[in-house]
Order: structure tokens, then sequence, then C-alpha cells
């Protein structure tokens, strides 16, 4: 066994990896930590995505972090304020002088000899290091940060304008005046259309089919009125206990009840729109609600660019495009001179890392989840990801508040290893989230899978998760530790799918 560089080596320094580092420092001061970030800034999401508008989609006393109270009156908050957020968090906590920025990593593999993680990373111009460390926390999201998800285009070569990915918005496009039309029907186009009628002269979203949209207060006056009255510390707490409880009891209760959810969010997108307006064709998915994400639109600004007459939707699919635009077939076309491709994500598991144990390399997707945390036979590795139909961050920080619970464990134990074993593959599983959104169904089968039953359930219940990674105990008969006397004859073994 040897010493490490570092105990804790934290990947990414956007909202997951800040925080993590902050219950690291709280709950095992003992320990030293790194966070190797490959941008040049703190903030991640936040940071990368500059187009119009950007902003969350979820209300910041969910998304922000539970140790650090939300205080801007807007609780729908855009993206410039949440990068303050997190870099503000990051300066009141000390954690920017332990990121190494600017530091992609390739490879990670796991040396039972040693009982470290052998990491290897690359720099801007392109040389090698290693950095060793006992565990290895991946915070840097799940998707591809290098290049977003963009299909081809029928007769694309045609088309004289200009094309852009929101993605890689370009600081210099100016949309004065001109007719955009963006590609797809989810959050960031959602967010586009109405950010974008400032300037252009018009703006149409093309989506091939409809998504479920819900209108909600930018600006949250119950907790703006509970700040003026309690500490920031307590109204935080309450707002978020509240607004926790009542994501979990509508996600229930639409689950348990599509059709009258359908019916009730088709209802409010008609109050806002009128009569005349044809919502059964632009708002009436053809699956159930929170089989894909609902869209969040804040103080009905889809709906205000859209009675103004600058925006429209058309729900249609492309024939080819054009030298001047594009042709649906339904014998439509439509005018553009730039052409947004919010066409989505390109999602990847473990930041992309190529992982191995002992040289022989690591397939997510022959793995099972472990309390959606850790995988099965994998020592010292945990994976940040959070929910898909609640805030990111409150798993975020439940995920590190467990971390930190292990590492404790471990020393408690005098172990320099833990892993969840696996004896044998089961015969039932099922894909890591149930979701049936594009950029989740392309690389399924790249994530690990779940059981039907703890620990190998993946759950998307903050208060199940609340129980299960604060609460429940760390040995559970499914942790394995290992301590360095142990280590030479304990080789982990993976348990591939059949």
């Amino acid at each position: 066994m040897i010493q490490p560089d570092t105990d804790v080596l934290i990947i990414g320094a956007g909202l997951s990896g800040i925080g993590a580092a902050v219950h690291l420092g709280k709950q095992c001061p003992g320990k030293t930590y790194q966070i190797f970030e490959q941008r040049d800034a703190i903030g991640g999401t936040w940071d990368l995505f500059r187009y119009p508008g950007i902003r969350s989609d979820s209300d910041m006393h969910t998304l922000g972090y539970n140790f650090k109270p939300w205080t801007a009156a807007k609780a729908i908050a855009d993206g410039p304020s949440i990068r303050s957020y997190v870099e503000d968090t990051a300066d009141e906590y000390g954690i920017t002088p332990h990121i190494k920025f600017g530091t992609k990593i390739v490879a990670a593999n796991w040396s039972t000899e040693d009982q470290a993680w052998h990491v290897t990373h690359e720099n801007k111009a392109g040389d090698r290091a290693v950095t060793t460390c006992r565990f290895l926390f991946m915070c840097g999201g799940y998707y591809n940060y290098d290049q977003g998800y963009r299909p081809d285009f029928p007769g694309e070569d045609n088309f004289k304008g200009q094309f852009v990915h929101p993605q890689h918005w370009p600081e210099d496009l100016d949309y004065s005046g001109k007719k955009v039309v963006i590609i797809g029907s989810g959050a960031t186009a959602m967010t586009l259309l109405p950010a974008m009628t400032d300037k252009a002269g018009h703006v149409t979203m093309l989506q091939r089919s409809p998504t479920y949209v819900v209108s909600r207060p930018a600006v949250d006056k119950f907790a703006n009125f509970l700040r003026k009255i309690l500490p920031d510390s307590w109204a935080y707490s309450l707002i978020r206990w509240r607004n926790v409880a009542l994501q979990q009891f509508f996600y229930k209760k639409t689950r348990s009840n599509p059709e009258q959810a359908r019916e009730r969010l088709i209802g409010m997108v008609k109050e806002e729109l009128g009569p005349d307006y044809p919502v059964e064709t632009h708002f009436n998915p053809a699956y159930n609600p929170w089989e894909q994400r609902l869209c969040l639109v804040p103080d009905s600004d889809l709906f205000h660019a859209l009675k103004s007459g600058k925006a429209n939707i058309e729900t249609d699919h492309i024939e080819t495009f054009t030298e001047h635009g594009i042709k649906l077939t339904s014998g439509k076309t439509l005018d553009a001179d730039i052409v947004v491709t919010a066409t989505g994500l390109n999602l990847v598991f473990m930041n992309g890392v190529d992982v191995s144990l002992d040289g022989a390399k690591v397939n997510p997707g022959q793995l099972l989840n472990y309390k959606g945390v850790m995988l099965s036979n994998v020592p010292n590795l945990a994976v940040t990801f959070g929910y898909t139909n609640a805030s990111w961050t409150l798993k975020a920080d439940l995920t590190s508040e467990y971390v930190c619970r292990l590492l404790k464990t471990m020393d408690e134990k005098g172990a320099s290893s833990a892993m969840p074993y696996l004896s044998a593959y089961p015969n039932e599983t099922e894909p890591f989230v149930d979701f049936s959104s594009g950029y989740f169904q392309r690389v399924m089968d790249q994530f690990p899978r779940q059981h039907t039953e703890a620990p190998w359930k993946l759950h998307q219940d903050y208060f199940t998760d609340r129980k299960n990674l604060r609460q429940l105990p760390i040995e559970d008969g499914v942790m394995k530790f290992t301590t360095p006397q142990e280590a030479s004859a304990a080789k982990p073994t993976l348990q591939a799918a059949e």
C-alpha cells in the first residue's frame, strides 16, 4: 500500500463538486482533497452554457445547497446568478485553492496492491501526469461538455444561413432583426424562444413532438416574506422542505393518475393561451407526464412571447433544408437566417473516464448501481447523479453526506478500501432510469443497471434516499471493507451481465 497524493480526488468544480468539497471539509476535516476541473472556471453547467435566457428549471431553494441559503429574490434564477452562488460558496469555504483548472481526467486505474486510484490527467497542452488518491469522487455531471447532441438534417448543406448549438453559443452572435428557427422542444428551446424575441425579427420553435409545460412565478413571495421575519437559514430550511414535499407529492400524484394530470397540465396551458390557440397540437405529448421532464416556464414568459406575435410553434417534421430555411413534411416552409439546434445533450457516465481495476477495464453497463452512489464490486469510487424528477442538488447533497459517512467508517475500521460486494449478477434488472427521453435512451447501455430490490435499487424519491443515505447503517452486509493487510489477497472481481 502506498501513501497517495491526496485522500480524495473530486472530479468537477461545478455545483456538485464544490458541494462535495464543502461536505468533506465539514464532516471529514482530517482528509486531504483536490478538485480537478477540465475548464478554466468554477461553475460547471452554469459556466458552460451562455445562451440567451439561460436559467434554472428548478427552484433555487432546492437546487441550492442544504448548507448555504439562497437569498436572492428570484427563486427561478438566471445562469450568471447561479454561477456566482457556486463561486461564492467556493470562496466562503476555502475551496478554490484546492482546484486544479484546465485538467482533464483521461483514465483511472485502481491498484489493489497500492490500495489507491492512479488517475491519469491531461493539461491544455496535452501533457499527461498521474495523481494517486485513496477515494475517487466523480462530480462532473452526466453529459459531454465537449459536444452537444446534433443530428444530421436532410439537405442541411443547402442552407446558406448560420447553425448554432446552445452548448456552443457564439459570444458575438447578432440575431437582431433576424428570422430564427429553434429546433427542439425541451427546456433549452423553451428558454431561448422568449429570450430571443427582444431582438429577433421573429422566432419559431420547431418540434417533432410536444412537451408538457407548466408556468410558475420566478419570485417566491412567501419565501421572501419569511426571510423578512426569520433568519435566512430558518426561512431557507422551511421553504426547502415545503418545495421538496410539493415536488414529491405532485410527482407521485402524476404517476399514479396520469390521465388526470395530463388533463390538468393541458388545461393550464389553455388558460394561458386562450380558446383559439391550437393547444392540442403543440402542447399535448404522446407520453404520460413525468415519463420525460416537465418544462418549467417562469412567469409565463413562453406564453407571453407566443401571444405577442413575435414567436410561434410549429409541430412537424423536417423534409429538407433549403437555401433560405426549412421545408416541412406538411409542405409548409420556414424562412430562417439562423437555425438553433436545441436538440439535446450527449450523455456520458463517470465523466467519460476510462476506468479499470488492476488493469481490467470497467464497463458500467455490466454493473449494478448501489444506493444511487456506488457501483457493484468497484472499490472507493462514488458518482454523483441527481434526480430526474426534482432538483439535482437534493441528491448531490445526500451523496456527499453518504461518502463522508463511508470514509469515517473506513477510518474506524482501519480499512483502506470499501466496495459494495455483489456475489452474483441477478437475473432481473432494470435500466438506470425510467425515462423515455431520447438523450437517455441513446446511451442507457453505457449506464449501470439497477435491481428491483435494495440496496441495488435507484430511487427517485428524496425522502427514501434521505433515510437510506443518512440513517441506515453503512455496514449493511453488502459493503465489504478491506484492510491494508488483507489487500494482497482481495483483488476485486467484476460481475459481468449475461
